[in-house]
């Protein structure tokens, strides 16, 4: 008996190696730490459990037979964060380069079944070549059974990519249709086709890093949802969003001890917003001093910066954040941010996560540059996503929430729950000026006339009280006491229900 366990665990420490202690040094001098590695880091201490460890691929061809590794390039398996169970599956660059074959793909897809079975989210760590060109159109069924999985799943449990090293060809789609990608700098990019045959078919030269690099698809794309330092950082950072969301949408988000009291006032706030109107403000300091302890998970936060995404917690229960930042663009609404809000509130709906909204918008970006884009139907995805939404809605207006972009922020006719202004809100179809040029075009060469037609409109309109009278603001609150109003109608909407009719999918404006 004793020799077969000596001989299992021989196997064992072999499996471990990977690629051999000459690859793994190739691994940590590009500054990157091993599949196993990182494994370590990302879990509880001591909570991961392995599956298919002696898996190895059956190809035959082009010299494949003498060469078989013990888990074919990919770890997985199961463990804990913070006590609370994820699935996960890392790819192991030395290994074959980490390249995908089909008893590579098997593994992820027996982890992507698991945790759908049970209810945990999914992390994948990718550093990879993408497909095992030996193995053919095995591989490529490989990706697709990956991709089935990936489909099911989506707004079942989380899905979370992290792409460590090279993300190539089919290797990109897998993250695509995941909840969140992370990106390291320096050490990972991701594209579909990489720069010798983009040289070749377009004649353009560009480098790894320009084409697909962490800074392009974090800050231009907005691919990935945020790029961190290092793989250390990274997979910190991962945990920490974890702890903040359910396990699965059978579940409701995870509630934390919290030691800031709900009922805080924050005097501050009062004057956060400067008395001329045109003048921009920091909207995320109004949510670091509103949420627990100001912590703030920012989700693409170097993209699409007119609008900020992200969870907190209030009174220790998770929360979305969605805001307009008067700090770029003055907190238009464009393409680009329609398009993260929309994605992110559709995320927060599927896990029963509650949408809070700050609301500094002056409308939708005029432009050709915009139109030609198709502003109409990306702007409706944000429209779509917060009407579909049937989680508890709250929202603030701070200062400006003009024309349709009122509508679209969470509005009360939008289904919002709890809908409150600050006194500074202006609420109307566009600002004083362009109004009164466009009513008194009669008064254009008159300007006295015209400074007196724009004082009476922001007189009538350039505050709160008329959609208050109206129902569609539900109090005008003081902005110190902004946290408590909150938390306050976060507790009262605890136990919503409400149901969009029966359909078999949306068919979102995409």
């Amino acid at each position: 008996m004793q020799h077969i366990l000596e001989e299992l665990q021989k196997r064992r420490d072999q499996a471990r190696q990977g690629g051999g202690e000459r690859r793994i040094a190739a691994q940590h001098a590009k500054g990157k730490l091993t599949a196993r590695e990182r494994i370590e880091l990302l879990l509880d201490e001591g909570s991961f459990e392995e599956f298919d460890m002696f898996v190895e691929h059956r190809a035959t061809e082009f010299g494949m037979a003498e060469q078989r590794i013990p888990g074919d390039g990919v770890v997985t398996g199961w463990g804990a964060i913070n006590g609370r169970v994820v699935y996960v599956f890392s790819k192991d660059f030395t290994v074959f380069g980490g390249s995908l074959s089909m008893a590579h793909a098997q593994k992820i897809v027996k982890v992507q079944r698991m945790a759908a079975k049970v209810g945990a989210p999914v992390i994948g760590l990718f550093d990879a070549g993408g497909a095992r060109i030996q193995e053919g159109v095995d591989s490529l069924a490989g990706y697709a059974d990956i991709f089935v999985e990936n489909v099911l799943s989506s707004g079942v449990i989380p899905q979370i990519s992290v792409i460590m090293g090279p993300c190539a060809g089919g290797d990109v789609y897998s993250p695509a249709m995941t909840d969140f990608i992370f990106m390291v700098k320096d050490t990972s990019y991701m594209y579909v086709t990489g720069p010798d045959v983009v040289r070749t078919v377009t004649n353009e030269e560009v480098s790894h890093e320009d084409l697909g690099g962490a800074r392009v698809h974090a800050g231009k794309s907005g691919v990935a949802d945020g790029a961190f330092e290092n793989d250390l950082e990274a997979l910190t950072q991962i945990r920490r969003l974890v702890d903040f969301l359910p396990a699965s949408n059978r579940e409701k988000p995870p509630v934390r001890e919290s030691f800031d009291d709900p009922e805080r006032d924050e005097p501050s706030l009062d004057t956060l917003v400067p008395a001329n109107p045109n003048k921009p403000y920091d909207m995320k300091e109004l949510i670091l001093k509103v949420v627990d302890e100001a912590d703030f998970f920012e989700i693409s936060k170097d993209w699409a910066r007119n609008i900020i995404t992200g969870f907190a917690r209030m009174d220790g229960a998770t929360v979305g954040v969605v805001a307009n930042q008067p700090q770029v663009l003055a907190g238009v609404l464009d393409i680009d941010a329609s398009r993260k809000a929309a994605r992110f509130v559709r995320f927060c709906d599927a896990f029963q996560i509650p949408i809070v909204t700050f609301v500094d918008v002056p409308g939708f970006m005029p432009g050709t540059r915009q139109e030609y884009g198709g502003l109409i139907k990306h702007g409706a995805k944000l429209l779509f996503a917060y009407t579909e939404a049937t989680v508890p809605k709250v929202t603030v207006i701070t200062r400006k929430a003009y024309g349709g972009a009122y509508d679209v922020m969470s509005s009360k006719h939008l289904r919002g729950d709890v809908n409150y202004a600050w006194p500074t809100a202006e609420i109307a179809v566009m600002g004083a000026k362009g109004a009164v040029e466009i009513i008194f075009r009669a008064d254009a060469k008159d300007p006295a006339k015209l400074a007196e037609r724009e004082a009476e409109y922001k007189a009538r309109f350039a505050n709160p009280f008329v959609a208050a009278s109206r129902g569609y603001i539900d109090d005008v609150i003081m902005p110190h006491g902004t946290r408590r109003r909150i938390v306050r109608a976060l507790k009262s909407l605890k136990n919503k229900q409400v149901s969009n009719p029966w359909k078999k999918h949306d068919n979102i404006p995409l």
